[in-house]
């Protein structure tokens, strides 16, 4: 249904849940690289529970080739440097959702190249930002309840 893409994540617990998350509602996960974390680190594998099996994900050397592989795509980049809110977006079956590391999100240079594909969570006061896990939520849900589609039991592997 959606893409979901972390770009360089840091945290294996993170990217576990996320690996959940992806098997659960149908989308399809991209590990952008370098990852800090191996594929076979135990905190990602419990937090990842049994859906690893469940999921589709690939490991990508980076998102630059992504793009180029999936050029006709819309991909939409996840950051709290624009204004424009992710409920103001018009979500599409197939949208790449683009997030990046925990500790520094997307390059500057990215963003500067796609403003006009730059979303964000609003957040009142001062806060810096949400988990990942809990931004990649909350994105994909807002898409699987623009486009009226919900996962049940048929749509997930296994």
């Amino acid at each position: 249904m959606f893409n979901i893409v972390l770009v360089e994540p840091e945290i294996p617990q993170n990217s576990g849940n996320i690996i959940r998350l992806s098997a659960c509602t149908g989308s399809r996960l991209f590990l952008v690289e370098p990852l800090g974390y191996q594929l076979n680190d135990a905190r990602l594998k419990r937090a990842g529970l049994d859906y690893w099996e469940r999921a589709t994900y690939r490991v990508v050397p980076d998102l630059h080739s992504l793009m180029d592989q999936f050029g006709s795509e819309r991909f939409f980049f996840f950051t709290t440097r624009t204004t424009r809110s992710y409920t103001r977006h018009a979500y599409q079956a197939g949208d790449f959702l683009v997030f990046g590391r925990e500790s520094r999100g997307l390059p500057e240079s990215l963003l500067e190249e796609f403003p006009d594909q730059c979303l964000t969570i609003p957040m009142p006061g001062r806060t810096r930002s949400l988990n990942l896990g809990n931004s990649v939520s909350i994105a994909i849900y807002e898409g699987l309840r623009q486009v009226d589609h919900w996962p049940g039991p048929d749509t997930v592997k296994g």
